[in-house]
Parts: structure tokens; sequence; C-alpha cells
């Protein structure tokens, strides 16, 4: 019975260290990788719902459940929303959504995109940037991080408490703009600029911080800004009043560790298919949001085409302006601009 129990005993050992030996041996592609994304949007707004996760989804998808990607929105792993393209670099979110002109100055080609009226079609123009970040930025301005998408919303426009209906009207108003080259086109048109990002706006206008602001239609259901600025201005035309560059960025080292089958499956589903997920799901949610203003009663004008002219000319110096600014670092903004306008004409 004794040297039964001993040999049960024996076999059982050597099939336990078997299967560790052999579990050891598991290539490190069948690895499984966890990755924190961070971003600054409620959960409930178009680019966490609609865009990052079910691009996530699809990652998780594709790799057979080896990749699963946790999402933190409105900043819940700490800090604000200027610090997310550093928690991207330094390691603290593997994976960050952030407008990149929340740290103003620092990626100086991107804002090639935000000029007054450079935008020709927000899925066209995000195309252009992102073939533009692909090419040249990625070993540039974005050499420390993996760069997954990059994009711009639909046509910005004007929502305030006060009704805007011609130029004129924009002298004295205190208004949010999120990026340095947008708050310089807001001084131009004579209002009073007022730099922050987006989550910051509900509170600034309860609280009388600021008079009005600028953002596409699409995210005001978010932070519901059709009951705190009641006056929404639109511009006729191709061209949009603005617009604000989005990226999606990797931190190196997150990306470097994962085996090249796992790189593979987050490459193929990201750059140009993210941007253009992106770009198609954020100028497709302008609709509800403009119905939402709609059915709340608000004043919504729509600039004709001899206005928008006016705006546009008052802000001509914001060009002129920014390519004195590029000279001075050493780029070329003249080429720039062009090079951009011929990228968004290759996608329109």
């Amino acid at each position: 019975m004794f040297r039964r129990s001993l040999l049960k005993g024996a076999v059982a050992g050597a099939l336990a260290g078997m299967f560790a030996l052999t579990t050891n041996l598991v290539p490190a592609s069948a690895q499984e990788v966890t990755l924190k994304l961070h971003q600054f949007l409620p959960p409930q707004a178009t680019v966490p719902a609609k865009i990052l996760k079910p691009w996530a989804q699809s990652i998780e998808e594709k790799s057979g459940g080896r990749i699963k990607i946790e999402h933190f929105d409105a900043m819940a792993l700490g800090g604000r929303p200027p610090e997310l393209i550093d928690q991207a670099r330094d390691g603290v979110a593997d994976i960050i959504m952030t407008v990149v002109g929340y740290t103003p100055g620092r990626y100086p080609k991107s804002e090639v995109f935000e000029l007054p009226f450079m935008m020709r079609g927000s899925v066209a123009t995000s195309k252009a940037y992102w073939e533009l970040t692909e090419t040249t930025l990625q070993n540039e301005e974005f050499k420390d991080l993996k760069m997954l998408g990059a994009w711009v919303h639909g046509p910005g426009l004007i929502h305030s408490k006060s009704p805007v209906t011609k130029l004129e009207d924009m002298e004295g108003l205190k208004v949010r703009g999120p990026t340095r080259v947008i708050t310089d086109m807001l001084k131009e048109l004579k209002a009073i600029p007022v730099g922050m990002p987006l989550p910051a706006i509900p509170e600034a206008l309860s609280k009388g911080v600021i008079d009005a602001t600028v953002i596409p239609w699409e995210v005001t259901p978010a932070i519901k800004l059709a009951e705190l600025a009641t006056n929404h201005v639109e511009f006729s035309g191709d061209e949009a009043l603005y617009t604000a560059t989005i990226i999606c960025a990797m931190n190196w080292d997150s990306y470097n560790k994962l085996p090249d089958d796992l790189k593979k499956i987050i490459d193929e589903q990201s750059g140009m298919a993210l941007t253009t997920l992106a770009a198609e799901e954020m100028l497709a949610g302008d609709a509800p949001g403009r119905a939402i203003a709609e059915k709340n009663g608000n004043s919504i004008v729509t600039l004709d085409a001899a206005e928008v002219a006016r705006w546009k000319k008052a802000a001509e110096p914001v060009r002129a302006r920014w390519i004195a600014d590029m000279k001075e670092k050493g780029i070329d903004g003249e080429a720039l601009i062009k090079q951009a306008n011929e990228l968004i004409d290759k996608y329109q």
C-alpha cells in the first residue's frame, strides 16, 4: 500500500514537472498584455464611445484576447488634459488620446491644419494629417511617441450666450479657445480669448468666466452645451472657421515590449484605419448635436458667403504671423501650408 502511494506520488510529481516545463516553453508570442488607455472626455462622448472603445475591441478580438485595453475616461488616472502626452511618453499610461494644441507650441507642424479656414472637409483633412504624420511628423515632432492615429474634428463653430450674427458681435466677448492658433484667431476677431481644455467649458460658462466657446456640434451633448449657450453660429461654404488636431499615441516601451504578431495587430487596426474611423464618427456626430440645440429652441445662424468673407479677411494676420513664427523655428511655413493643401486635395 505504501509502495503504491509512493509510486502515485512519483508519477504526479513527474507530471507536474513536465507541465511546468511545458508552460515555460510556451513561445513569447502567446503572452497576454493589458494596456491602459487614458483620455479626457466623459465615456458617453463620441470619441470614447464610438471610436476608442470599438477600436480597442477590434484589437482585443484580433489578438484572440491576448491584448486587453482598459479604458480610463475623464482623466481617471489623474492629471490634467495638457499632461496626457507626457503621460504617454513617460509610461503613466500606455495609450492616450488628446488634442495636440493642449500643449501650445510643442508640435508646431501639426498647427498647419488648425489655421483659420484651412480645413476643407474633416475626413479629407484627417487623412491628410495622418499621411503627414506617418511620412514626416512621426520621426520629427512625435518621435517620443508611437503614433496610432491623427485626425481633426468637424467644422468648428461658435456657441454663445448672446446672439452673434456678424463679425462685430464678437468684439469684447470672452471666448474659450482650445489651442494657440485658435486663440490667436479669436484675438483677430476682436474677441477676448480664454484658453482652456474642453472639460472646463461648462463651469466656465456657468460662472461667467467665458461668454462663448468654439467647439464642433459633435461634442456638445457630452457637456450639455445647448443648455448653457443658446446661440450658435455656423459658416457657409466648403471651408471651416477652424478645426483642432487630435492624436491617439502609445508609449514606445509599451509597444516595443509586445511580440511581433501583437505589434502587427495594433498597426493594422491603427494608422489610416483608426484615423478614418475617428474622422467619420466625429463628423457623423455633428447632426445629433445640432438636433439637440434645435429641439431646445436655440438660435442657429448660418453666415452667408459675404459675411464669411469678412471673417476670413479679419483672420488673415493669423496665417502671416504663424508663417513668421515657423521661420523662427527653422520651419518653412509657406511650404508646409502648400503641402497640407495638396494632401487635403488628394483625399477630397
